[in-house]
């Protein structure tokens, strides 16, 4: 047997099944609904110069060089986390190098042996490594089912010393949003931690883009916020925003953000430009709004966010459409197991404000005609 036949076995297996995967290159002249960028940020001009400007008047570093625990700790960290705390109300924020970082990070320092993790199925592959990587038990309560969820709290709840539930709230595959009262609800009446990621909400929900939880008034009533930058910050990195005691114990147990150079300041002083400009894009949130409905009811779908799935079923299938939309203009990939559980591979149209109606209406003939 060669050195590489069982990986070449593998990869043959994948690429037969229709789920081998390889990096794209974007094309110019195709409309991307695949990029996260749902404000459109990454690509406005006027923010990008006016943040250079400001960029001129200081000297910023372009690398930390070091964990924030050696020499890698600058007034720019320490600045965007008091930003992060003070529009959330919390004691504290702490920033992570990503979201995937702060999933597998947090979880795993916070839970212990005593405890017990409830997670909802369909959250994020970063929350279920976290999850694996945790001393605790856990177990996955089915998708949006919270009756669900309170027949293993009123099963479990008793058998351990402190009980995580955790979420998205809004879940990036289908864009269905989570019932963050109901949640609470239950986690008052147990006497739980409520763990809500809202990668894909922040800066496209609530009045001053702080997401679902602002959205449904609820920041009090949530332990741990969980942010990401990549996504509609036009940035890089994450956050999570809770007491202080839960940040100064993840400074001192949290292995992600321990053995790890710190974010770039620059990255920093960016994300802190556009974090304090968030109330300023409240048009940009209620043309996102309008444009997701109408384009989902085009299609003849039903969603509550930006995120619009479009279920096809098969890998070749799905495939198939994906090429057929590239060759009229439209990049959007195909999403297939494991991202999604088998038989549901799909297109998932990821909006954003700069698009209009009239240049995503195309693509219900365009499906319409395979």
């Amino acid at each position: 047997m060669t050195i590489h036949k069982r990986y070449t076995e593998t990869l043959t297996a994948l690429q037969e099944a229709g789920n081998y995967r390889s990096f794209t290159s974007a094309q110019a002249g195709l409309l991307d609904i695949c990029s996260n960028d749902y404000l459109s940020l990454n690509t406005d001009e006027q923010l990008y110069d006016e943040f250079m400007q400001e960029m001129t008047a200081k000297r910023t570093r372009f690398s930390a060089c070091s964990s924030r625990l050696l020499s890698g700790n600058t007034p720019e960290h320490d600045e965007l986390e008091a930003v992060i705390a003070s529009a959330y109300t919390t004691e504290a924020a702490l920033l992570y190098n990503s979201g995937y970082h702060a999933n597998v990070g947090i979880l795993p320092a916070l839970a212990g042996k005593k405890d017990l993790i409830l997670a909802d199925k369909l959250v994020h592959a970063s929350m279920i490594d976290g999850i694996q990587l945790a001393p605790a038990d856990f177990q996955r309560y089915r998708h949006l089912d919270y009756a669900h969820l309170e027949t293993l709290l009123e099963k479990y709840r008793d058998d351990y010393e402190q009980v995580f539930i955790v979420t998205e709230s809004i879940f990036s595959m289908d864009g269905d949003i989570a019932d963050l009262h109901q949640l609470i609800e239950l986690k008052k009446k147990y006497n739980c931690l409520l763990y809500v990621d809202e990668a894909h909400a922040l800066g496209v929900r609530g009045r001053k883009g702080l997401g679902c939880v602002a959205e449904m008034n609820c920041i009090k009533d949530v332990d741990l916020i969980v942010g990401t930058f990549g996504k509609a910050m036009a940035s890089v990195g994450a956050f999570v925003a809770c007491t202080e005691i839960f940040k100064q114990y993840l400074v001192n147990h949290s292995r992600t953000l321990i053995f790890t150079t710190a974010l770039p300041p620059v990255n920093n002083a960016w994300t802190k430009f556009l974090f304090e400009r968030l109330p300023d894009f409240e048009n940009r949130r209620q043309h996102l709004a309008k444009l997701s409905e109408e384009f989902a009811e085009s299609l003849g779908q039903k969603t509550q966010s930006n995120i619009v799935p479009y279920i096809i079923g098969s890998n070749q299938e799905a495939i198939a459409a994906s090429q057929l939309l590239k060759k009229n203009g439209f990049n959007v990939l195909p999403i297939r197991y494991p991202t999604v559980p088998k038989g549901t591979a799909r297109l998932r149209f990821s909006l954003n404000a700069g698009m209009s109606i009239e240049q995503l209406l195309p693509i219900k003939e365009i499906l319409g005609n395979r």
